[in-house]
């Protein structure tokens, strides 16, 4: 890759890279953060920043705990998040460049209308030259903050690895610049394992890369598992990814001035926007598992998904919803837009398409899912 030739860029600023050994907002880091990026603006890059953040500033300023309660995580939030974009709005406000605040839930993904919305608010906000500042919406939406007790419920995004990859994604950018507490990926946990070893570059997020992953960092809620899961993303929309130590000196700088730091992913088959969408954008509210026949129709033969092929049925969904696709070994392999309710689900499990009318008293399709609804993952 050459980084030059770059055009979109999407920064993802983690919670330990904005803060201190303190656990006070690094200041210094920061504006040296935008003043890099301030450099790569004026030479005509179009940036988004992703940040995270706020709660732990919040929790600073309160002096709270904000693991105390839910609702202290979330004023932590709402006060921190005041704080943060102060600070990103005063440095850039220096080099004479506007930026917009941006704050995001996973329904903003997974409701399609309002996807495509907030893809037209964004390009138009670069157009005008406006670097967006976006982070996922901690006061109000609280699927980053807690569980939802569903075990089928899956939501778009619940970290902002994830969220960085989604806006990459949606926006066609060139490069995901993921700035972390460690140097890239290892295939060991370097914090752990002083002789495990940097992998620079991955051609492809194997089942092997996936297993170099360990568990989140103290004070984040990602760690290496998904930032693996953003590359995924990014890389299966077109773009590279890269993920350096945000803590070395300048590294911005550093890095488009070529020097070879960190882990970089390489882009991998295209999913057209709407294959996007179903596979890493929206929410996931139940499963259908199928026999070995329907896998092979789907994956092998780029056929639908039919009734006859269907053993069993989880969850409540409703129709035009998204849901998992699962061979009989438990695996997902895809995920599509149901064309049926989960109740008429169940009712038609192993039924040939023909007989659909005749036990429902209607029917919408002859197909589960249709071919040109399915997202292979």
């Amino acid at each position: 890759m050459n980084i030059n030739k770059v055009k979109r860029i999407v920064f993802k600023f983690g919670t330990n890279v904005l803060r201190n050994e303190d656990k006070e907002i690094s200041l210094s880091r920061i504006y040296s953060f935008i003043e890099d990026i301030s450099k790569l603006h004026k030479k005509g890059k179009e940036i988004i920043i992703i940040t995270s953040g706020a709660v732990g500033l919040g929790s600073k300023r309160l002096n709270v705990d904000s693991s105390d309660s839910l609702s202290i995580k979330q004023a932590c939030a709402a006060v921190g998040q005041c704080q943060l974009m102060s600070i990103y709005e005063d440095g850039f406000n220096k080099y004479s460049i506007n930026t917009a605040q941006i704050l995001l839930t996973e329904d903003d993904f997974s409701n399609r209308v309002r996807y495509l919305s907030l893809s037209n608010v964004l390009n138009t906000l670069l157009e005008l030259k406006v670097i967006p500042v976006i982070n996922q919406n901690d006061t109000v939406s609280v699927t980053e903050l807690a569980e939802t007790g569903n075990p089928l419920y899956g939501v778009s995004f619940s970290d902002n690895d994830k969220l960085s990859a989604l806006v990459a994604s949606k926006l066609d950018a060139d490069l995901l610049v993921i700035l972390s507490d460690i140097d890239g990926l290892f295939d060991d946990n370097p914090k752990e394992n002083p002789n495990a070893k940097l992998i620079s570059e991955v051609k492809e997020v194997t089942q092997e890369i996936e297993n170099y992953a360990h568990s989140a960092s103290k004070g984040g809620r990602g760690g290496m598992k998904t930032k693996l899961e953003a590359a995924k993303v990014v890389t299966h929309s077109g773009g590279f990814v890269t993920i350096v130590n945000g803590k070395s000196p300048q590294v911005i700088k550093r890095l488009f001035s070529g020097e070879k730091m960190g882990t970089i992913f390489y882009p991998a088959e295209q999913l057209s926007q709407k294959r996007r969408w179903i596979a890493f954008a929206t929410n996931i509210t139940g499963q259908i598992i199928v026999n070995d026949g329907a896998k092979k129709a789907v994956t092998k033969e780029n056929k639908s998904l039919l009734a006859i092929g269907v053993t069993k049925v989880k969850g409540i969904f409703s129709r035009g919803d998204v849901i998992s696709i699962l061979d009989e070994k438990n695996n997902e392999f895809a995920r599509g837009i149901i064309n049926y309710d989960s109740s008429d689900c169940k009712k038609i499990i192993g039924i040939h398409s023909d007989n659909i009318y005749e036990i429902l008293g209607h029917k919408n399709y002859d197909a589960i899912i249709t071919k040109d609804n399915i997202a292979l993952l």
